[in-house]
């Protein structure tokens, strides 16, 4: 028997048979994993599994290729701290949706599975909405794709930062910038130099990082950034 136990973030479960689920889970030191979880659909594992919660997995199967099955255990409910404030809920359901069709399976991403935990404490506070366009940043960065915000690509400068180079990823400087500034992302002031993003700046932020989302991560597999997200970026919309 192959086995392993590791705390996770439940992302997605879809039915199967009778009453069990395939639960979609982020693990800490296994990556995206998913197992059969027995009786999933009964009133308290459907309660566990709901996306966003933070579990600890234990994954038991006879080869280390089979499917398995999860025995799992909560340990924070997040979903249903969120569950009477819709904004809120709509940025845990985009975060979990985005992270599913975004990492590979059986592949360690530590650093993502980090961002989402401190994106998911988060939502306890007011900087939320921020703090989620860092994590999809962090997603970026785990995947290899990264964004260089730190100093403008045409004159090394670090400050006056307002766009970024859609082929680059690296940052430019408003004076730099502005003769090419239909061709450019704009770069949300509060990722140049920190601090909370107004509602516009978020907008801003999160079309950021969805265009390198959907150009390195998704496109290529011939997805797309999912509804949940949609939705979220519509609550930001100016």
């Amino acid at each position: 028997m192959m086995d392993w136990v590791d705390d996770g973030i439940v992302l997605a479960c879809r039915p199967l048979g009778e009453n069990g689920v395939v639960a979609s889970v982020l693990t800490a030191a296994h990556g995206r994993h998913s197992a059969l979880v027995h009786g999933g659909t009964g009133k308290e594992k459907r309660g566990v599994l709901q996306p966003g919660n933070r579990v600890r997995v234990t994954w038991r199967a006879r080869l280390a290729d089979q499917l398995g099955s999860f025995r799992v255990e909560l340990l924070r409910a997040h979903a249903a701290l969120v569950f009477d404030d819709p904004a809120r809920l709509s940025a845990l359901a985009a975060a979990c949706a985005v992270a599913e069709v975004a990492l590979p399976e059986r592949q360690p991403h530590a650093a993502a599975h980090a961002a989402l935990v401190v994106f998911l404490d988060a939502l306890a506070g007011e900087v939320w909405p921020s703090v989620y366009v860092h994590w999809e940043l962090a997603l970026l960065r785990d995947l290899g794709y990264g964004l260089d915000l730190t100093a403008c690509a045409a004159t090394g400068a670090n400050d006056d930062l307002a766009f970024v180079s859609p082929k680059s990823g690296r940052a430019v400087s408003a004076s730099a910038g502005e003769p090419y500034r239909d061709k450019l992302l704009s770069l949300p002031r509060f990722l140049a130099a920190g601090g909370e993003g107004t509602a516009r700046e978020v907008w801003d932020g999160l079309a950021l990082t969805g265009f390198f989302l959907d150009r390195h991560v998704l496109a290529p597999h011939h997805q797309a950034l999912p509804a949940a997200r949609a939705r979220l970026v519509d609550r930001f919309r100016p």
